[in-house]
C-alpha cells in the first residue's frame, strides 16, 4: 500500500523518525552522535523548528518536535539528512545513500499525548537494548529532563512545565514516568502511528484537524479498533 503525503502542521507536536538504509548503523562513534547534535541543533534554528526531545541510536533517530512554519519540517529534515550524511561519508570512507528513505512522521495531540510519546522516545535506547536505564544513556535527551544534564539546543514543552511548579519537581515527576516506562501498548500505539503518518489524539481533535485537509489523518476502523485514549501519566 502506498503511503500517505507526509502531514506538517505547524504549532502542533510531530514525532519524527529517521532510520538507516536496511537499518544499517548511522552513528559509528563518539565524533559521528556528536556531529549529529550539531548539526540537529543548527539546523532547528535555521528553518524554525523547537526540538523537544531525541534519542541517537546506532541505527535510527527519533526526534519530538514543533516546526513553526509549513514548511520548517520538510525542509529541516532534509538539511539535517544531507549535512550529516555528507560528513558521515568523507569520515568513513563511503558513498551513496545512508537513508532507508523518507523521515516518518506523526501529529500528535499535546494535551494528552506529548508526555507519553517523550517517554516512549527517551526510553527507546532501552528498548532496543542499548542501556538498562533511560537515564544512563548519554545520547538521548533523558538526561536533560531529569536534570542530569543540560542540552541547549532543547525547548521545553508546556506539557512538560505542568509537572511541577519548581525545576526540581519537574525533574522529579518526570523520571518517575521514565523509570515506570511506557506500557507495551502505548509504545506501540506511538511507534505505529510515527512510521504510518496516523494523527495521534481524541476524536475531537482529529475531526478538528480533518476540516483543514484531505488527506487521512487515522486509519479506516474495520473490525476491532486499535485504542487511542491518552494513557495517564500520574
Amino acid at each position: 500500500m502506498a503511503r500517505l503525503p507526509r502531514l506538517t502542521l505547524p504549532g502542533l507536536p510531530h514525532y519524527v523518525v529517521l532510520r538507516g538504509n536496511n537499518l544499517q548503523p548511522i552513528f559509528v562513534d563518539g565524533q559521528d552522535y556528536a556531529h549529529m547534535k550539531a548539526v540537529l541543533a543548527e539546523m532547528a534554528g535555521r528553518f524554525g523548528v523547537q526540538l523537544h526531545a531525541f534519542a541517537l541510536l546506532p541505527n535510527q533517530l527519533h526526534l519530538l518536535l514543533t516546526p513553526e512554519q509549513a514548511d520548517s519540517l520538510p525542509q529541516f529534515m532534509q538539511s539535517v539528512g544531507r549535512t550529516y550524511v555528507r560528513s558521515f561519508n568523507n569520515r568513513h570512507g563511503r558513498s551513496g545513500t545512508l537513508w532507508e528513505g523518507r523521515y516518518r512522521a506523526t501529529v500528535l495531540e499535546p494535551q494528552s499525548w506529548m508526555l507519553p510519546a517523550m517517554v516512549v522516545l527517551e526510553c527507546q535506547p532501552v528498548d532496543e537494548g542499548v542501556t538498562s536505564r533511560a537515564v544512563d544513556y548519554g545520547w538521548s535527551s533523558a538526561r536533560h529532563h531529569v536534570g542530569a544534564q543540560t542540552e541547549r539546543m532543547l525547548r521545553l514543552h508546556p506539557s512538560y512545565w505542568k509537572l511541577g511548579n519548581t525545576p526540581f519537581a519537574r525533574e522529579a515527576a518526570y523520571a518517575e514516568l521514565l523509570d515506570r516506562g511506557p506500557s507495551a501498548e502505548v509504545r506501540e500505539v506511538v511507534l505505529q502511528a510515527a512510521l504510518k503518518g496516523w494523527v495521534l489524539g481524541s476524536d475531537s481533535f482529529v475531526q478538528e484537524l480533518q476540516q483543514h485537509t484531505t488527506r487521512r489523518l487515522q486509519r479506516q476502523k474495520a473490525g476491532r479498533p486499535v485504542r487511542t485514549l491518552p494513557p495517564k501519566t500520574e
